[in-house]
C-alpha cells in the first residue's frame, strides 16, 4: 500500500470512527486532509529523520500517525482507550510497523525514559499547554515540536515563568497557529 492509499483509508477510517465516538471535531470531518492531515505533515520539513518521536495525547493520530505513515518511528501515547483502539486499528490496517500504540498517561511513559535522549522528539497538536508540557519532559534531554494555536504567545510568557527555554515559532501553512520548536530547556 503507498501512501496516499494510507491516507485515504485513514481518512475512511476516521470517519467510520467518528460516528461512533468523538475522535475529531465533526465540522472538521469535510476536510480531513487539509485540516488534519496537512497540518500533521508539515512537521516533516523541520524533523531530522534519525529521530525516535513520541506523541502525546495522539487522539486521532495528529500528528503521531501522519508521521509514521510518512516514515518516522513513533509511539503515539493516549489514555482513552477507545482511540486506543482507533490508533491500534490504524496501525494494523495501515501495515505501520514503525508505529506503537501506548495505552496510560504521558507522566507514565516518559518517567521510564533515560534522561539523555539526544535521538528523541515529542510532538503534540491540541494537547496541552506549554508550561505542562515542559512539566512533562523537565528530567529528559529531548526536543519538542508542536502543533500550537493563535494563543502561543500566551503560552509562552506563562512557560517562562516556570522554565527558561529558547524557541522559534514558525507559521502553520494550513491555519493560523504555529510550529512551536523547543531545543534547549530547563
Amino acid at each position: 500500500m503507498n501512501n496516499k492509499e494510507k491516507f485515504d483509508l485513514y481518512a475512511k477510517l476516521l470517519r467510520e470512527w467518528s460516528a461512533r465516538m468523538n475522535l475529531v471535531a465533526p465540522s472538521t470531518l469535510n476536510e480531513i486532509e487539509t485540516r488534519h492531515f496537512a497540518d500533521s505533515a508539515q512537521l516533516a520539513k523541520y524533523l531530522p529523520h534519525d529521530v525516535d518521536i513520541v506523541d502525546f495525547g495522539s487522539g486521532a493520530g495528529f500528528p503521531g500517525v501522519v508521521l509514521a505513515i510518512l516514515g518516522w518511528r513513533v509511539v503515539c501515547i493516549e489514555s482513552i482507550g477507545k482511540k486506543v483502539a482507533f490508533l491500534t486499528e490504524l496501525r494494523e490496517k495501515l501495515g505501520l510497523g514503525n508505529l506503537t500504540v501506548y495505552h496510560g498517561r504521558v507522566e507514565n511513559y516518559v518517567s521510564a525514559l533515560p534522561r539523555e535522549n539526544p535521538n528523541l522528539v515529542i510532538t503534540a497538536r491540541a494537547f496541552a499547554p506549554l508550561d505542562k508540557i515542559l512539566g512533562y519532559v523537565r528530567n529528559i534531554n529531548c526536543r519538542l515540536f508542536l502543533l500550537k494555536g493563535r494563543e502561543i504567545e500566551s503560552e509562552i510568557m506563562l512557560a517562562k515563568k516556570h522554565f527558561k527555554f529558547d524557541y522559534q515559532l514558525v507559521p502553520s501553512e494550513t491555519g493560523d497557529g504555529f510550529i512551536t520548536i523547543i531545543k534547549k530547556y530547563r
